[in-house]
């Protein structure tokens, strides 16, 4: 297989949202390089890309997929990403190692939620960008209105390269940048290339004249150009474009029907001629500070952005060679443990595919197997020069679940799959909470969660169930309360003594110190689950030895770790330790750990008890005719709105809402917008619960 430079190899992700055809577009072109001999289809479940069992099985993209496909000389890597945002993690390790973004409309939607969860991450990394509008040729279709939400979410830089239409009954795409006709058959492939006709020469103009304006204010020649002559030939149109592209000010759109052929190949065309290579794109630093340069000629650094556990190959290991050359046989080492590890094969890969090369360089993505030490976000380097790149940033999970196994046999291995599936996809996140005895697992969303539990069962032949997890509230106290406990314990020879008098109060920052006590000592304790205890010793004449006042804070932190009244910890208390009474003969640490934790417990139940509960602040996006649904869903889980914002078409809604009111919360949302929402959550603070609440929390032991 021939090997590409790094001015010749295009990367190119494909995203978009949930059954935009990206999938298909593909495979059309693949089907138009000459790559495979007939198009497959994924009703069908013979894509390309779509090669894993699940993925036939839900006839939806789950993983992102590598392909590539060569055109005109050039090498155009494809990564085929799932449309569905459960499947985040895919599309921003997508995003980290492709150099454009082709972002795929459908005709008949316009602009969908998935599309801009995606423009996220495509402008945090600035990536040169352009829109396919797919499906023109459904009935449906609506190739303007497509066209006006991407202006309205995106932006103006949002130009027209083509528009579709009709002549004589067959269907046509008008090209703006070469002025050109492109007339297709009922099997699409290659156009009949024609001149405009006269009742569209008009617009074409004026929307050729608004590209060339457009491409000419990213490049000062180009400008002085422009005024000169009034216009830009189509090489300097293309570089102005390209130049635009690269500043991430201009986003070219093409239209397409991948299902018949209609305008893959003149895509492919824009990607060889336009998007930039992979030596084009800007300079990136590592971690160490340097310049990572795309040149065969630098010191080879290989960035893993994707994992895959075969059942029958092992593991398989995506990269990007970010800058030297990588051959059969290459020692590398690996940056974050140090490891060597030999690559014995390489691969370009076109789904299950793999295609064996002797060396990749510069630019390039590949594939080895059975590497020992490496994982996603590590960097391979030569031993000549260190190279750590920057690691992907995955977003944080929304959906939580306790994981139990329904056999014993399954309960050791089950924590170290899981951990193999998050090798595979760092989105999924495995954690044993000693708070709460559970073993918790954080993804996506239902649709993550049921990959999840898919492979587990039919790949690990686990038998396990989700359950809800336990919410981990907090205990603390509402009022000022005093004790006194004498623990005493003879059981022949030495015995146990030690009495303890306390005060404890509700502690806040900034509050001053107690009144009407000499203080002789002060530990600010920063409890591990959050909040402070605050323990003043205030001994006075002896009555307690000095040596045992560690010990009775020993008693008062064990009782805080299950607290009194739910078992759950405690948090936010100070104690005033001001009398007691020992002995100098059974008096010991035990004796004074057991005192003072008593005392602890039975002031803290007299200082009207209070259950806090964690709060995650939620911004919801939702288009603007379901705000109303989404608003009474969440008052029914006892939120407070925070504010509004309109987004184009979309409202941005920011909420506090307690964890316990969030379980299902992914399920209902999408249920209630049929899919046209999305949100996100993070922890907030602990916040009071309300007292119906707690009552019923207590009486039926829900924590």
């Amino acid at each position: 297989m021939k090997v590409y430079d790094d001015k010749h190899i295009k990367n190119v992700a494909f995203v978009g949202a949930h059954k935009s055809g990206k999938t298909t577009l593909a495979e059309t072109m693949l089907f138009e390089a000459g790559l495979i001999k007939r198009r497959g289809d994924v009703e069908s479940k013979n894509t390309v890309s779509d090669f894993h069992e699940i993925e036939h099985q839900r006839e939806t993209s789950v993983f992102a997929t590598p392909l590539h496909t060569e055109w005109r000389n050039y090498k155009i890597n494809i990564v085929d990403t799932p449309g569905l945002d459960d499947f985040i993690g895919e599309i921003a390790s997508t995003m980290r190692v492709t150099d454009t973004a082709a972002m795929v409309i459908n005709a008949q939607h316009g602009v969908e939620v998935g599309s801009e969860i995606t423009w996220n991450y495509i402008d945090r990394f600035g990536k040169p960008t352009l829109f396919v509008v797919n499906q023109i040729d459904h009935p449906k279709a609506n190739f303007e209105d497509t066209f006006n939400s991407i202006v309205e979410h995106f932006g103006k830089n949002a130009v027209l390269a083509q528009y579709p239409t009709k002549v004589d009954g067959s269907d046509c795409i008008i090209d703006v940048i070469k002025m050109k006709l492109f007339k297709y058959g009922p099997d699409g492939g290659q156009p009949e290339k024609l001149e405009i006709p006269e009742n569209e020469i008009e617009r074409a103009n004026a929307l050729h004249n608004e590209l060339v304006e457009k491409a000419a204010e990213n490049d000062e020649d180009l400008m002085e150009l422009f005024f000169e002559k009034g216009t830009l030939n189509e090489n300097e149109l293309r570089a102005g474009i390209k130049a635009g592209m690269m500043h991430h000010e201009l986003f070219p759109v093409f239209c397409v029907s991948a299902l018949k052929d209609y305008g893959c190949g003149r895509l492919m065309g824009f990607i060889d001629n336009v998007c930039p290579a992979a030596g084009e794109t800007r300079k990136e630093k590592s971690i160490e500070g340097d310049e990572i340069i795309c040149s065969p000629k630098e010191e080879p650094a290989l960035f893993i952005f994707k994992t895959l556990h075969e059942a029958n190959l092992g593991q398989i290991t995506f990269f990007k060679v970010k800058s030297g050359e990588v051959k059969i046989g290459d020692r590398l080492t690996n940056s974050r443990n140090d490891e060597e590890e030999i690559i014995n094969q390489l691969f370009i890969m076109d789904g299950n595919k793999r295609n064996p090369v002797d060396k990749l360089t510069s630019g390039d993505i590949g594939a080895t197997l059975k590497l020992k030490h490496t994982e996603t976000n590590d960097t391979l380097h030569s031993a000549k020069k260190k190279i750590t790149i920057k690691p992907i940033t995955y977003p944080e999970a929304r959906m939580q679940k306790a994981v139990i196994a329904n056999n014993k046999k399954d309960e050791e291995k089950l924590a170290d799959v899981i951990k193999k599936l998050h090798s595979q996809d760092p989105t999924i996140e495995i954690k044993y909470s000693s708070e709460l005895r559970q073993l918790i697992l954080s993804c996506q969303g239902d649709l993550h969660l049921a990959t999840i539990e898919w492979t587990l069962k039919n790949i690990y032949g686990m038998d396990i169930d989700f359950i809800k997890p336990k919410i981990a509230y907090r205990e603390t106290i509402q009022r000022s309360a005093t004790s006194s406990y004498r623990h005493k314990k003879q059981s022949g020879g030495s015995g146990q003594y030690g009495e303890v008098h306390m005060k404890i109060e509700p502690y806040h920052e900034g509050m001053p110190e107690p009144e009407g006590y000499h203080i002789r000592g002060k530990e600010e304790v920063q409890l591990e689950w959050g909040g402070k205890l605050v323990y003043y010793n205030c001994i006075v004449g002896g009555v307690i030895d000095a040596r045992f006042i560690p010990s009775i804070l020993k008693g008062i932190k064990e009782v805080m770790e299950e607290g009194p009244v739910t078992g759950s910890y405690a948090r936010d208390i100070r104690v005033m330790v001001y009398d007691g009474k020992m002995h100098s003969v059974d008096s010991n640490d035990i004796s004074f750990r057991i005192a003072g934790g008593h005392a602890f417990k039975e002031a803290f139940i007299n200082a009207s008890p209070k259950l806090m509960e964690p709060i995650q602040e939620l911004e919801i996006k939702v288009p603007e005719e379901l705000m109303g649904e989404v608003m009474t869903d969440l008052q029914s889980r006892r939120s407070m709105i925070l504010g509004m914002e309109a987004l184009g078409a979309y409202q941005r809604i920011k909420a506090r809402t307690p964890l316990a009111e969030l379980y299902g919360y992914s399920t209902a949302l999408r249920s209630i917008t049929q899919g046209r929402a999305s949100f996100k959550s993070r922890f907030a603070e602990y916040s009071p619960v309300p007292q119906n609440v707690q009552e019923k929390l207590v009486k039926n032991k829900i924590v």
